[in-house]
């Protein structure tokens, strides 16, 4: 493991917390959409008790690949309502949940929206009837035993599962729990009245950021003790960033593999990410070599941001902010212009700088500001999304 180089810790402004500006930078609304989407049963405390959870689960399965043709569709003799099916070479039925049964309606080219909604014998005949006529085909099953066999996917026989465990365990490697044994932890809470982030905030449901489900697991952590300093507010005091990183994985084929890292100024309650900075994002199919893909790439990726220096952002930060290219109206007009904004969106631009900063752009990091302040006002996410990767562009361009 390499060397540990984080900037001193700030002092906090006040007992409680730091004030933060999150008027700066992106909001990233990924986290929060978890958030407010996850019921319960699926909010965990811990990574130790979701680790329990998922590992024990994998334990608990088996995977095979069979033939389509040898698949035998039948109604619950016990429940005429639900579905079963018998695999080759199985010793009892298996009940399909509802994300596999999407999955084996999509191989057969049936509705699954449609079948769901008939009597399960009438479903089955013609479930029974795409499988039997289909051209045949091997599939990879994914079955677990939990007081009874369910059949938690089917996928393509090449299939690269990454267990969920595995994800789990990277993270575990650099965070401990979770829950502020190691520097990464839970985020605290942003007080709107005050500015203030509170990084020590009670774990609850309602606070959680770990996630895990029948299909996929999601985790979000944030190193939210340690702020790091990278320039001056308009006021003089310290404009301060946070590092986090959010991954997921869905071991039954739902969604890939994928891990983001970024520096952000705080979270809210809703847990949406505010003043996010140099987001960087890595994305894994779940392909043949995938767990290679993992193990040699993904897993390494999170473990040198964990244990990286903050030093080339804060270095980035403060050539941004020093590298001058317009001191006129003109130059800014002319700025904006050539780099594909229009007359319109260019004077917004300079007026959204202005009014927060009290004075008009002049460095790369003040147009910077400007652009990803003008992208929150928009309602289109296409757009939104358009003008946030010219912001980014144009700061990955300092230097």
């Amino acid at each position: 493991m390499g060397v540990v180089e984080v900037l001193d810790p700030v002092a906090p402004t006040r007992a409680g917390g730091w004030k933060v500006d999150v008027s700066r930078g992106e909001r990233n609304g990924r986290v929060s959409s978890e958030w407010f989407n996850r019921p319960d049963d699926e909010r965990y405390l811990s990574l130790d008790d979701l680790w329990a959870n998922v590992k024990g689960r994998s334990e608990r399965s088996r995977s095979r690949v069979v033939q389509t043709a040898d698949i035998r569709v039948e109604a619950a003799r016990d429940n005429p309502e639900r579905l079963h099916l018998m695999l080759p070479k199985a010793h009892e039925p298996v009940a399909p949940t509802h994300w596999a049964f999407g999955q084996l309606a999509s191989i057969v080219g049936a509705p699954a929206s449609y079948l769901r909604q008939l009597p399960a014998p009438l479903a089955g005949i013609n479930l029974q009837y795409g499988l039997t006529n289909h051209r045949a085909e091997q599939v990879k099953t994914f079955e677990t035993e939990d007081g009874r066999t369910e059949l938690r996917a089917v996928t393509g026989p090449d299939y690269g599962r990454i267990h969920d465990h595995e994800l789990v365990e990277a993270v575990q490697r650099i965070a401990g729990n979770g829950t502020g044994d190691t520097r990464w932890k839970v985020p605290g809470v942003l007080d709107w009245s005050t500015g203030v982030y509170n990084p020590d905030v009670e774990i609850s449901r309602d606070t959680t950021t770990l996630y895990a489900s029948d299909r996929d697991v999601f985790l979000f952590l944030v190193d939210d003790h340690n702020p790091i300093e990278a320039g001056k507010l308009p006021d003089g005091s310290p404009d301060l960033y946070f590092r986090g990183f959010y991954c997921w994985n869905s071991e039954v084929g739902a969604k890939t593999l994928g891990m983001a890292s970024f520096y952000l100024r705080a979270v809210c309650q809703n847990r949406n990410l505010w003043g996010v900075e140099d987001f960087q994002e890595i994305r894994i199919r779940h392909s043949k070599y995938a767990a290679s893909r993992f193990a040699h790439e993904a897993a390494p990726a999170l473990t040198r941001f964990a244990n990286s220096s903050p030093q080339g952002f804060v270095n980035g930060i403060k050539a941004a902010r020093q590298q001058i290219v317009a001191r006129t109206d003109e130059d800014r007009d002319n700025f904006l212009r050539k780099r594909g904004f229009s007359k319109a969106e260019s004077g917004k631009i300079i007026e959204k700088v202005l009014m927060e900063e009290g004075r008009p752009p002049e460095s790369i990091f003040d147009f910077v500001q400007g652009i990803t302040r003008l992208a929150r006002d928009k309602t289109q996410q296409d757009a939104r999304l358009d003008m946030e990767g010219r912001a980014k562009k144009l700061l990955d361009r300092v230097g």
